[in-house]
Parts: C-alpha cells; structure tokens; sequence
C-alpha cells in the first residue's frame, strides 16, 4: 500500500506505526531506501544495531537495555498532543543509533516515559540528523490522531464490520464506510459551528 502511494506521487515525509509494523526490520530498512523518514513503535526487547566505541560493528542491543543507559537529566517533559482528557504529557528521550549510509541522515531509539507509573514504549526513528526530541515526539504523537479516527469511524459507521477475505471484497467495503465518516465529519463539523454560532440551523 505504501509503494503504490510513493509510486502514485502521493506526497509523504514521516511515516509512522505500532508495532506489529515497527518490529520488521525489512520495513525499515525499505522506508530508508525510499526516502522517507519515520517514527516506528517498537517492543521493548527489539534488537537495534548501535555505534559501540568500545564494541565490534554492528553491534545490537535491545531498546530497553538502551533506554536504561540514558542519564536522568537527558529526559524531557513534553506533550505528544491533545487527547480527550487533556494533553498527552509524557517524559521523553532518545539515543543515538548506528549512522545510516546517507549523508545528512541518522537514526535513534525514542523513548516515552509515563509519568503516573514509570511505564516505557519504544520506537526506532529515522531522518534528518537535525531533528530535534521534541520534532520526533510530535510525529509520535500524529499516530494517536489516526488510531483514534479509525476507533470512532468503527463505532459511527461499522468500519471492522465485514466478514470478506478477498482484497475487492475488502476494498469496496472500506471505500463505502470512508464516504460514510466524511459526511458524518461534516455532520459533527456543523455542529460545532451552529454551537459557535457560526452557522444558523438549517443553513446549507
């Protein structure tokens, strides 16, 4: 789905997924290939390929013995965004891992700290050796909007209703319930203007 959007022109610069995606090392090797930066949730025991001075090339060590060197005052408060009951603030940081073939490019493990209990998520990042911790914190935070369009599409208008196992069955399914959302966006839209009085009942 990602190369027939690339190959299509649809224009892209961070992708970012869970981690049943993040956890494929093929896939982040070919977002790399392709161009394109990311911010990839990861589990807790993934193996990442690190810079090790004192250590032999290639050498890999899990996100979570990465996340355990990092010094106390290397963390950062930030909010990854709005959320339903406020903002997502989390403690954050990130360390460096092996530097990629491109110039101008690396790579890092991003780390977000719960702050009510301690509680980690991991994921691997890729793109401009310039990108601040807060510039991958935010794209961290772009996956929450998503996840939550796709819970709310599931209960206004049945989006995981289908019971198809062949992709034209699939795809048609998706495409009705996708018009479906928009107009109930436009609906819930209205609603908010007609609350702001912005817009008069029964106004086109």
């Amino acid at each position: 789905m990602l190369e027939g959007a690339l190959d299509a022109d649809v224009p892209a610069a961070w992708v970012t997924t869970d981690e049943v995606y993040g956890g494929s090392p093929a896939l982040r090797q070919w977002l790399e290939g392709r161009g394109l930066w990311h911010v990839l949730a990861v589990k807790c025991t993934e193996l990442l390929a690190v810079q090790a001075p004192d250590g032999p090339a290639g050498t890999r060590i899990s996100a979570e013995q990465l996340a355990a060197a990092v010094p106390a005052e290397q963390w950062i408060a930030c909010s990854a965004g709005h959320g339903a009951k406020g903002r997502r603030l989390y403690d954050w940081t990130r360390a460096k891992l092996a530097v990629p073939a491109a110039a101008g490019m690396a790579r890092w493990l991003l780390v977000r700290r719960r702050r009510s209990d301690g509680e980690l998520a991991f994921s691997a990042c890729y793109g401009p050796a310039g990108t601040s911790l807060v510039g991958l914190v935010r794209v961290a935070g772009t996956r929450w909007a998503v996840e939550e369009g796709f819970e709310q599409a599931k209960g206004e208008v049945g989006l995981d209703h289908y019971e198809v196992r062949k992709w034209p069955g699939w795809y048609r399914h998706m495409e009705r319930h996708e018009a479906l959302w928009d107009r109930v966006e436009v609906r819930d839209l209205r609603r908010c203007l007609v609350a702001a009085g912005r817009l008069k009942l029964g106004a086109a």
